[in-house]
């Protein structure tokens, strides 16, 4: 054979396997963007065309958030959808954002029968949120209650009196934009925001009167501010039953007819989980298997959310001692 056949004959495979490993790339492509897909649709819940039970979680701070609203919008509209589980692991936030979290619920529920499971803490806000289901579901060590309402703000007045800074203030009434950092809380401005908690203490402590049908002197005991376990909540009426999820998908099964043995499937906000540099740090050393510095970042995460938080909020916040 000449140098010029071998040549062409060489170039012909060298063609044929460029050909192949382009068709087996765009191959690979194809299959990556549907897997994509098929993963973004599981995370919104399209995932499969069969009936199914809608896990929605709560977790963290809460505060207002319409992306939320909307899932909670779609899973009513959902004709998929049979039943929906709230999981729920937060230490509350907002008074605002937790009304508009069990508002959205009780909507929710009007178009699909809805269970609560208390899958680690509903506390504050997290019990205003659990409570907007008809039934309670927790894990016998879970942390619920703390029904109650704050209101924080720092009193930085003695280190500006340190170093030499005055804040001077013209304003229309004397409990306009009060309290405020820069001085010390009035006996006036004082009574005026006492007012407010109280207020809204009382909004809470109805919401759960109505809710879990307390009489006054069980809303006494309950309503003192503290965190009960799942065990001491039973009793209390804070809590229907002590179990796991799969206690809250009987409840669905055998109290509003859902048909038994459904998949359940998560259903989350539209938009991607935005990670902190804190959340991502925690990722990383968790899986490198340092447990305990992973956590701490984690609460670092949660109290710098919280301190971030403005106005009434119905939060629990655990001492560090």
């Amino acid at each position: 054979m000449s140098i010029d056949a071998e040549a062409i004959a060489d170039r012909r495979r060298l063609r044929r396997k460029l050909s192949f490993w382009r068709i087996a790339g765009f191959s690979g492509l194809i299959a990556a963007v549907a897997a994509l897909g098929y993963a973004a649709a599981d995370r919104m819940g399209y995932g499969a065309v069969q009936q199914q039970i809608a896990r929605i979680s709560i977790d963290g701070v809460i505060t207002g958030n319409q992306r939320l609203a909307d899932l909670m919008q779609r899973v009513g509209d959902s004709s998929l959808v049979s039943g929906v589980v709230i999981s729920i692991n937060s230490p509350g936030g907002t008074t605002t954002g937790s009304e508009e979290l069990f508002r959205n619920i009780r909507r929710l529920a009007e178009k699909k029968p809805v269970v609560t499971f208390v899958d680690g803490t509903a506390a504050s806000g997290g019990y205003i949120t659990a409570i907007a289901s008809d039934y309670i579901v927790a894990r016998e060590t879970s942390l619920v209650g703390s029904i109650g309402v704050l209101f924080q703000y720092p009193d930085v007045s003695g280190l500006l009196g340190n170093v030499g800074v005055k804040v001077e203030t013209i304003k229309s009434a004397p409990l306009k934009a009060e309290p405020n950092p820069f001085t010390p809380t009035s006996p006036e401005a004082r009574a005026a925001m006492q007012s407010v908690v109280g207020d809204t203490y009382d909004w809470f402590k109805t919401l759960v009167r109505e809710r879990r049908r307390m009489n006054e002197a069980e809303l006494t005991s309950a309503s003192t501010g503290q965190v009960f376990s799942g065990r001491q909540g039973v009793p209390m009426k804070l809590v229907d039953k002590l179990g796991n999820e799969r206690d809250a998908v009987a409840w669905l099964e055998q109290e509003k007819k859902v048909p038994k043995d459904l998949p359940i499937r998560d259903w989350k906000p539209r938009s991607d989980r935005e990670f902190s540099v804190l959340a991502m740090t925690a990722t990383a050393v968790d899986l490198l298997g340092f447990e305990g510095a992973a956590e701490v970042l984690r609460r670092s995460e949660a109290h710098a959310e919280i301190a971030r938080l403005d106005g009434l909020l119905a939060v629990w916040q655990p001492s560090e001692k």
